[in-house]
């Protein structure tokens, strides 16, 4: 196998935006700014009511790597994803979110890690916006089987896999409008397909007056049918 030909794949970096103006110049930069330069990244903006759209339309005009998605209507993160994966060619999926950076080698890392470990799902720690707290802690050494069974192991936005595989456990259930990941991550598990956990910090997460923190309760009813495998209830109210 030629290592430095494999290294050179291409990744799909898929990112979906909504009314994310304050932090997306950030995060978008930290993907143009990566040192594995083949990319193409598509984003998916979910019909944003702020200035996001002329944010990425910048970005787009400046960058050929860049391709830019307008959906007609909201549609939610987990039908914006699969729209991205869907249009998305290069060998890999990696994830980021519009709020949250990606450290300049961590696609490198993860593709290299990748190719050593012949494995095809990586994610990693991250460190919170602000602080240098490191997540997931205690819980990251414990075996990811076990820990699933209490809460969502890994953080979404660092998630690298084969677009193939992907592809063949059915992206994202999009009955699952709210949890996702978590769904995604017990599809995985379920046929035992390994995760290779990276132990270093190459994600910073934003922690404040996102996804999780303004629709918990969303959130945790999505993540609750996951636990409890269960189909989520298309009249659920908060």
């Amino acid at each position: 196998m030629n290592l430095k030909k494999t290294m050179n794949e291409k990744v799909s970096v898929i990112m979906s935006v909504y009314n994310s103006e304050q932090t997306l110049v950030n995060s978008i930069e930290s993907i143009i700014n990566q040192t594995y330069s083949n990319l193409e990244i598509l984003i998916c903006d979910d019909c944003s009511t702020d200035d996001s759209l002329k944010i990425l339309e910048t970005y787009e005009s400046q960058d050929k790597r860049i391709q830019i998605i307008k959906n007609k209507e909201n549609i939610g993160l987990t039908k914006s994803l699969n729209k991205l994966i869907n249009k998305a060619t290069g060998k890999y999926i990696a994830r980021q979110d519009a709020d949250d950076v990606s450290l300049e080698y961590r696609i490198e890392t993860q593709i290299s890690v990748l190719k050593k470990s012949k494995s095809k799902i990586a994610v990693s720690r991250a460190l919170v916006k602000n602080s240098n707290k490191l997540i997931p802690y205690f819980s990251y050494i414990f075996p990811y089987t076990l820990v699933f069974k209490i809460k969502n192991p890994f953080i979404h936005g660092t998630l690298i896999i084969e677009k193939s595989l992907l592809n063949e456990i059915g992206n994202y259930d999009e009955l699952f409008y709210y949890a996702q990941d978590y769904k995604l991550y017990q599809t995985i598990i379920d046929k035992r397909i390994k995760i290779k956990k990276l132990y270093k910090p190459l994600y910073i997460l934003n922690t404040e007056n996102n996804i999780s923190k303004n629709y918990y309760k969303e959130q945790k009813y999505y993540a609750d049918c996951v636990k409890s495998r269960i189909i989520p209830s298309l009249d659920f109210e908060s």
